[in-house]
């Protein structure tokens, strides 16, 4: 049966002087349902996606944006209070039915513009279930059809690629400093990233690399809000009704296109010793965080091998309970996870500190959480890794990312091979 419920949240921030969002989700014919991904629009889009399901949306019924230390909280007070004021009649009641913001966050605690999007309209996916919400001010939103295929997107035209912030020896050098440093004892790991630039003939329409990501690495999670997008391998965290899950990858090695010697490879791989200790301190860091907000967690001994197109990784499930009531929302989660030892380093300050240092760039919304979350608290939230960001009033400059988890026995050399590996995902996406 249809459920009409009014969410009370805690109010740290003023609701606008407009008429509450009434919100409204209604199923559909999955079976008759497009592939989600071709349903975007050219303007306002937002994407979350893997393996055919997910969520998308468009249109912006509410944004907001925060920065600094606080930025997750504001967000997270924001939409509690959002949702606390909303009508929402929703006939689905699954995870992501009802309401829905998206959102990108920076990756460092310095001024930097994290953004949350709640879109007009979302279509989402999950098994046999499809559904459709639509958010309006003050009034209910009409419900159409199942929304129908745009036309294809256009491929970039004149593509350009070149150096970030720091060359291939530049950077290079930055890897032998954060060696040193770890051979002083400084540290343990950090987690060193790069990036290049790509220019333009036109404005690129993200649907493109979108629509090539999500068929290229259907295992990974593809994403869109504001201009940042990517396939990521790697979820920070989803909590869904109690059960908490993050899934870690640390320790990388690229694949070679032979599937003998890949699976020789990932032996290799699964017995490294540099890359075991890099991904030791990943899952560490996560238990740790973790750890306080979980009844219960399980914390697998070893790590299995994750198989990309790309690469392979070493990975790690860790998962935990959380009390349904008055729990922390997948939100607050995902910022006490950030930023692991994945994406940081051990310890977590001395790592951050060096990355400013000798970085050389600023990472802005990369390898920081963005995802989804529902008025429930549930949501699922990954690392912007394997990712990029359209930038400039023109939209024809985009931002490629990538980074490598840097140890004591790390190789300047190697490292940058593995960048460029890293690279390739939204480099090919790209592509005509």
């Amino acid at each position: 049966m249809p459920t009409l419920s009014r969410l009370v949240g805690v109010s740290l921030h003023a609701v606008p002087d407009e008429a509450p969002l009434v919100v409204r989700t209604v199923a559909l014919d999955a079976d008759a349902l497009a592939a989600l991904v071709t349903l975007l629009p050219p303007a306002d889009q937002v994407a979350w996606l893997r393996r055919g399901e997910g969520l998308v949306g468009w249109g912006v019924a509410a944004r907001t944006t925060s920065q600094g230390p606080d930025r997750f909280a504001a967000v997270d007070a924001w939409w509690a209070e959002l949702v606390g004021h909303a009508v929402v009649r929703d006939e689905v009641d699954r995870p992501g039915t009802g309401p829905v913001c998206f959102a990108s966050f920076g990756f460092a605690d310095a001024p930097g513009t994290s953004v949350a999007v709640v879109p007009q309209v979302v279509v989402g996916r999950r098994g046999d279930t499809a559904w459709l919400t639509t958010v309006a001010a003050g009034t209910l939103g009409r419900h159409e059809t199942a929304p129908q295929p745009t036309a294809a997107p256009p491929a970039p035209v004149d593509l350009v690629v070149g150096p970030g912030a720091l060359d291939d020896d530049a950077w290079a050098a930055a890897v032998a400093e954060a060696v040193a440093r770890i051979g002083d004892g400084r540290l343990e790991k950090v987690v060193l990233a790069r990036d290049l630039i790509a220019r333009a003939g036109a404005p690129i329409d993200v649907r493109w690399p979108l629509r090539r990501l999500t068929e290229r690495y259907p295992t990974c999670w593809t994403f869109h809000v504001e201009g940042m997008f990517g396939a990521t391998p790697e979820m920070l965290v989803r909590r869904e009704r109690g059960l908490v899950t993050s899934r870690v990858l640390a320790g990388t090695i690229r694949r070679t296109g032979d599937d003998l010697r890949d699976l020789a490879l990932a032996a290799a791989l699964a017995r490294s010793s540099k890359d075991l200790e890099e991904h030791e301190y990943a899952v560490r860091s996560v238990a740790e965080a973790l750890g306080p907000h979980c009844t219960s967690m399980n914390v697998p001994e070893a790590p299995f091998v994750l198989h990309l197109p790309n690469v392979m990784h070493l990975a790690t499930d860790v998962t935990g309970v959380v009390p349904v009531a008055e729990s922390a929302s997948s939100l607050a989660l995902a910022a006490a996870l950030h930023p692991s030892a994945a994406v940081g380093g051990t310890p977590t300050d001395v790592a951050v500190d060096t990355i400013a240092e000798i970085e050389g760039m600023d990472r802005g919304r990369y390898a920081a959480p963005v995802g989804w979350m529902d008025a429930r608290g549930d949501g699922e939230w990954g690392i912007a890794l394997r990712s990029a960001e359209l930038v400039g009033e023109q939209r024809d400059v985009v931002r490629l990312f990538a980074g490598c988890g840097i140890v004591g026995d790390s190789d300047p050399a190697a490292e940058l091979a593995e960048a460029a590996a890293k690279f390739l995902p939204v480099r090919e996406s790209l592509d005509s």
